[in-house]
C-alpha cells in the first residue's frame, strides 16, 4: 500500500514538472514573438512609412495644444499597436490611407492631450483603441454631412469665413511670440529636433537619421520641447 501511494505521488510530480516545462516553453515562445519585428505589415504601406508619417498636427488653424508630460512610452506603444489600430479602423469601413492617417492622429492626440489626472488608465492599448474609434466615428460623420450637401468639399469649405476676429488675431500673435521665445530658450539639439519635425514636417525616422540619434531619443526631445512651450503658454 505505501509503495502504491509513493508511486502515485511520483507520477503527480512528473506531471507537474511537465506542465511547468510546457508553461515555460509557451512563455518563451510568446516572448520571442513579442520581440518579432512589428514592422512586417502585409499592406502596401510599410510600417516604416506609417511610423514616419506620424506628425504633430493642429488641424483647426495654427493651434498648439500642448499636453503634460506623458508617463507612457508612446514610441513603444506605437510599434506594438499601430498595425492593429489601423486594421480595426479598416474593419469599420475606412480606406487604407484614412485609417493610417487616423492612427497617426490617435497617437498625436494622446501625446499633446494626454488623459487628465482624474482619469486612471490601467490599459494604454484599450485607451488608444478607444481614441482611434472616436476619431474614426468623427471622420465618418463629417463624410456623411458632406455627402448630403450638393457641392464639392472645396466649395463647402469656401462658404466658411476664414477671417479671424480681432480678439483671435491678438491672441494668436501673442501665442506665436511666446512660442518663438520658448523655442529660443530650448537646448539647441532639442530645438533643432522639434523644428525639423514640427515645422519642416520631417518624419521621426528622418530626424533621427539626420541627428544621429535613436527614434526614442527624438521622441523624448520633441516631448521636452512641447512641455517647455506648454509651460510658457500657461496663463495666456
Amino acid at each position: 500500500m505505501r509503495l502504491r501511494k509513493n508511486f502515485g505521488r511520483h507520477k503527480r510530480l512528473e506531471a507537474d514538472h511537465r506542465d511547468g516545462d510546457s508553461v515555460s516553453a509557451s512563455s518563451s515562445l510568446a516572448s520571442s514573438r513579442s520581440h518579432h519585428d512589428p514592422f512586417r505589415f502585409r499592406s502596401r504601406l510599410s510600417a516604416a512609412a506609417v511610423a514616419g508619417r506620424i506628425r504633430l498636427r493642429a488641424r483647426d488653424g495654427f493651434r498648439l495644444a500642448f499636453g503634460a508630460r506623458m508617463s507612457w512610452d508612446l514610441h513603444r506603444l506605437f510599434l506594438r499597436h499601430a498595425r492593429d489600430i489601423t486594421a480595426a479602423l479598416r474593419r469599420r469601413g475606412l480606406s487604407e490611407e484614412t485609417a493610417a492617417d487616423i492612427t497617426q492622429d490617435t497617437f498625436v492626440k494622446v501625446l499633446v492631450s494626454p488623459p487628465g489626472r482624474s482619469v486612471t488608465v490601467h490599459n494604454p492599448a484599450a485607451y488608444l483603441f478607444r481614441v482611434a474609434r472616436n476619431l474614426g466615428i468623427d471622420h465618418q460623420r463629417r463624410e456623411r454631412v458632406l455627402r448630403r450637401v450638393e457641392m464639392s468639399a472645396e466649395d463647402f469649405a469656401a462658404i466658411v469665413d476664414p477671417t479671424p476676429s480681432p480678439e483671435s488675431a491678438v491672441y494668436d500673435r501673442q501665442k506665436l511670440a511666446l512660442t518663438r521665445a520658448a523655442l529660443a530658450e530650448l537646448p539647441e539639439r532639442t530645438r533643432v529636433a522639434f523644428e525639423m519635425h514640427r515645422l519642416d514636417e520631417m518624419t521621426i525616422a528622418e530626424v533621427a537619421a539626420e541627428l544621429g540619434l535613436s527614434t526614442s531619443r527624438v521622441w523624448s526631445l520633441i516631448r521636452d520641447a512641447y512641455d517647455h512651450i506648454d509651460a510658457r503658454l500657461t496663463g495666456l
